[in-house]
């Protein structure tokens, strides 16, 4: 009888269990869709060259759906990721504001992928070096991922307190330094666009690594 009881609330923290790592393994799955897409994409495209040219600037031209795909799947992944957070950091203070600050981070992507990057610095191929104003589209495809990324380094710092709370040491020093080299390639991105492509890469990869490991912990289940 106790066993028949048990039963069913066992089969639904189990499927709960399930849930949370599947949501979990989209937010890891994110960061390596897109850059694959991207790098792919940036080797194979006339034209495009990774010092000069942004990953965004491949939504533009005939083959810039592609592209424009990998923002919106993207983003819908991270946004699925953050919703895993949510599940397994329960209902602390880091679990209220590291899924909110993650899922900022995943809408960004989805704006960038309806608002397109500006042509400039030769690509699509002809185009001069640099355009002659921002556009409106451009300027909230900038203003998405500037915000979009200054989010994911707070999120970073929150799961750096979460680590630490669990004794995972180096996790925590990880994640309170990441933001530091993030906002230094965001800052000399104006220098060199591979400055940007790097600290947007390690930004996702860094949220894979995150995700993956969160996954492989036991998450607790709270309604």
């Amino acid at each position: 009888m106790a066993q028949a009881i048990r039963g069913p609330f066992t089969g639904r923290a189990s499927s709960t269990l399930l849930a949370t790592r599947a949501l979990l393994a989209c937010g890891a799955a994110a960061g390596p869709l897109f850059l694959g897409v991207g790098v792919i994409e940036g080797l194979a495209r006339t034209g495009f060259d990774f010092t000069r040219n942004a990953i965004s600037q491949l939504s533009l031209g005939p083959l810039g759906w592609i592209q424009i795909a990998s923002f919106l799947v993207t983003g819908t992944l991270v946004i699925a990721g953050a919703m895993g957070l949510r599940q397994t950091l329960g209902r602390t203070a880091d679990g209220i504001w590291a899924p909110r600050l993650v899922g900022v981070f995943g809408s960004s992507f989805l704006l960038a992928g309806v608002f397109k990057a500006d042509p400039g610095a030769g690509f699509p191929a002809g185009t001069p070096d640099s355009p002659a104003r921002l556009s409106g589209h451009g300027a909230v495809h900038m203003l998405s991922g500037t915000v979009g990324y200054l989010m994911l380094c707070v999120a970073f710092l929150v799961l750096a307190r979460h680590f630490a709370t669990r004794n995972r040491r180096g996790w925590a020093l990880t994640y309170r330094l990441l933001p530091l080299v993030i906002l230094a390639g965001l800052a000399a991105s104006a220098a060199t666009a591979a400055a940007f492509t790097a600290a947007a890469g390690l930004g996702l990869l860094a949220l894979t690594a995150a995700a993956a490991k969160l996954a492989n912990s036991t998450p607790t289940t709270r309604q």
